[in-house]
């Protein structure tokens, strides 16, 4: 699902409730009760009640004072269709909005399991009061100069990201994380999964040995880098295989199996059900 602006606004930046996430969502003819893989961020913070949804097939229940934070490419669902009378602002951003800078600042956290973010009554306070700014400045279109209208949103939301990276993981705050070699070996694997799971593969590319890959990977999320890889082939698996109607063979030729045998076997190793399985048992 691509990005869209409201008509009549400036693109860059939505603010949203869950009823107007809704209506859009209807709009598009995609309901929030259905699977949708976004190709832009959305960052709910939710404010009250309860809300139920899932990311990349992991379930959550998000209460007063969580946030998470969804990035381009994942599936997203909310089985309730949005909650039970939650209350919760959602944030819609193409990637590129944030400036350069805050770009770079968040970045390393794209593909961290840490999505789901609850901070302590202090900083939840400070988040708030930047969220309600936002929120003000992001309803008084016309109050500025298109150019300063837009810096002072992307200003403003720009603290809200980078706050919420150092909140995500506080046990990496302060330490290496595996460095230049995880980060570069991280980008080739984005680019090459659908061509190689092979360890030795990326480290003749990069010009690291295994071992390094494998230590920069455990130091950076606690598994080494063959396991990196293979959880991202078969998240991107798992995306396919719900999010399009491509049959299982195809899923398996496009991250990088020359046979579906190949692909039903790895599928089956990591999941205990097969492709097929898991599309029928998962699909709404």
């Amino acid at each position: 699902m691509s990005y869209s602006p409201t008509p009549g606004r400036p693109p860059g930046l939505e603010v949203l409730d869950l009823p107007g996430l809704a209506a859009r969502a209807r709009q598009r003819q995609r309901p929030l009760t259905a699977p949708v893989r976004p190709a832009f961020h959305l960052v709910v913070a939710v404010r009250g009640g309860r809300l139920e949804c899932a990311v990349d097939f992991t379930a959550y229940t998000l209460g007063a004072g969580d946030w998470l934070w969804v990035w381009p490419g994942q599936v997203l669902q909310f089985p309730d269709g949005g909650g039970d009378g939650a209350d919760a602002t959602v944030l819609v951003f193409p990637t590129g909005f944030p400036s350069a800078a805050t770009d770079a600042l968040i970045r390393a956290w794209e593909h961290a399991p840490y999505r789901l973010i609850t901070p302590d009554p202090a900083r939840q306070a400070a988040l708030l009061r930047l969220l309600d700014a936002l929120v003000e400045e992001h309803a008084g279109l016309g109050d500025l100069s298109l150019e300063a209208y837009v810096e002072t949103l992307r200003d403003l939301l720009a603290v809200i990201l980078v706050r919420l990276v150092h909140l995500a993981d506080p046990r990496r705050r302060g330490r290496a994380g595996g460095g230049e070699p995880f980060e570069r070996f991280r980008r080739a694997v984005e680019e090459d999964f659908g061509r190689t799971h092979r360890v030795e593969d990326y480290a003749a590319r990069l010009g690291y040995s295994a071992r390094t890959l494998t230590r920069a990977t455990r130091a950076a999320l606690g598994v080494g880098a063959k396991r990196y890889i293979d959880d991202r082939v078969l998240l991107e698996a798992k995306r396919l295989l719900i999010h399009t109607a491509l049959p299982p063979a195809a899923v398996g030729e496009r991250i990088g199996f020359a046979y579906p045998t190949a692909f039903s076997a790895f599928f089956r190793q990591h999941t205990g059900m097969t492709p097929t399985d898991f599309r029928t048992l998962t699909k709404p």
